[in-house]
């Protein structure tokens, strides 16, 4: 490995050193309520150093925005491997999206929150987004494409396929969504179990993608 090599590599890890600190700060504290001080204390290095690195607190909770992308991406992938079918890769992947909320609840809170915010295309960081979030739906698109080609998915059902994904999408987040409210008060979300709900909504997803019985 050449010095450059090297010292890149070190760098590298600096920056993923103070992505690790900065996620507990956030998560335990609040974004809002989080301070670069705080963050450069949690990753012990000057504030000054931490600004090499990061031009501000955006910045960071990008990153680690991107961080979690990502983790939802490889998961998808794994949970497509796991089945031939497309409707088997498609509910694998339900599957999948729920855990992650369940094991990653606040990589979860923080897409969540990205999703209502607009990305900034001219930085490197935002392309990086960009492109996380199209391979992300990519994974979705293929297995919905895999499932009219195998024919356990219905071709007069699903006539553009990322539009099919991105409802199967919105329709399973805003289910999680509800689901999380069963710890917040709600007494409708009570009535069900979380996973109860989650897989009732996933069989009617799937029966929404299939061809009527008896056609």
């Amino acid at each position: 490995m050449s010095l450059q090599q090297r010292r890149e590599r070190e760098r590298q890890d600096r920056r993923e050193s103070i992505l690790d600190a900065a996620e507990r700060t956030f998560f335990e504290k609040g974004y809002e309520r989080t301070s670069m001080d705080e963050i450069a204390k949690a990753a012990q290095l000057s504030r000054a150093l931490l600004y090499v690195y990061f031009k501000d607190k955006s910045a960071i909770l990008r990153s680690i925005t991107l961080r979690a992308g990502e983790e939802l991406r490889r998961r998808f992938q794994a949970a497509v491997a796991t089945e031939a079918t497309g409707i088997g890769q498609i509910a694998a992947i339900g599957q999948a999206y729920y855990q992650f909320s369940q094991q990653k609840p606040d990589y979860f809170d923080v897409l969540t929150h990205a999703a209502s915010l607009s990305i900034d295309n001219a930085d490197e960081l935002g392309q990086a987004q960009r492109e996380c979030e199209f391979r992300t739906m990519e994974v979705l698109v293929a297995a919905l494409t895999t499932g009219l080609e195998d024919n356990t998915l219905s071709g007069r059902r699903i006539v553009e396929p990322l539009e099919t994904a991105l409802y199967l999408w919105g329709a399973l987040h805003g289910v999680i969504m509800l689901s999380k409210q069963q710890g917040r008060g709600s007494h409708t979300a009570a009535a069900v179990r979380p996973e109860k709900l989650v897989a009732h909504t996933m069989q009617m997803l799937m029966l929404s993608l299939q061809e009527p019985r008896g056609n």
